[in-house]
C-alpha cells in the first residue's frame, strides 16, 4: 500500500506543477492593467476592419462586409458610375443602416426615405443620382446590395452624346 501512495505522490505533484504552470504563463499574456495603451494593430482589430470606397466613389462601405463580384454589375464611364455592388458579411442590419444613414450624409447624399425590416431599404438622392441600399438580414449573414442609377435627364443626355 505504501509503494501506492508513493506512486500517486510521485505523479501527482510533477501533473499538479505541470497545470499551475500553464495557468500562469496562460494568465501572463492577459491585460490586467486598465491604464496601460494597447497597440495600435490590437485596437484596429478591436474595431473592426477599415472602411472602404469601391466602385462607387462616395458610397463607403463598412470593412466587415466583403464584396461579391460574380454577382456585382458596375458600369464606369469618366466620371459617372452606375450598377449594383453585392456584398456579404455578418454585420447587425441596424448597425448597418445607422452606418449608412451617417456616412452617406457625409458625402452630400440627401436621405429620400426608408424602410426597416428583415429586409430594409434605404434611398438617397445626390445631384444627378439615385442610390438604393437593400439589406437582407438573416441569421448567419447579412446580404447587401447597393444600387447606384442615374436621374432619367442624367441617362438620356449621356445617351445622346
Amino acid at each position: 500500500m505504501t509503494t501506492m501512495r508513493r506512486a500517486k505522490t510521485v505523479l501527482l505533484y510533477p501533473a499538479m506543477l505541470a497545470v499551475f504552470s500553464l495557468l500562469a504563463t496562460g494568465c501572463e499574456s492577459l491585460n490586467w492593467r486598465k491604464n496601460s495603451s494597447a497597440s495600435p494593430s490590437a485596437t484596429a482589430k478591436a474595431r473592426g476592419a477599415s472602411p472602404l470606397y469601391y466602385d462607387f466613389e462616395d458610397v463607403l462601405i463598412p470593412g466587415e462586409l466583403k464584396v461579391n463580384r460574380k454577382e456585382s454589375f458596375v458600369y464606369q464611364t469618366q466620371g459617372f458610375s452606375a450598377g449594383v455592388l453585392v456584398l456579404k458579411g455578418r454585420v447587425e442590419a441596424g448597425s448597418l443602416i445607422a452606418f449608412f444613414d451617417s456616412n452617406m450624409a457625409k458625402d452630400n447624399w440627401k436621405p429620400l426615405s426608408k424602410f426597416t425590416s428583415n429586409r430594409s431599404i434605404l434611398l438617397y438622392q445626390k445631384d444627378n443620382r439615385y442610390c438604393v441600399v437593400n439589406i437582407f438580414d438573416s441569421d448567419l449573414r447579412t446580404d447587401v446590395e447597393i444600387w447606384v442609377a442615374p436621374m432619367r435627364e442624367e441617362a438620356e443626355s449621356s445617351l445622346i452624346k
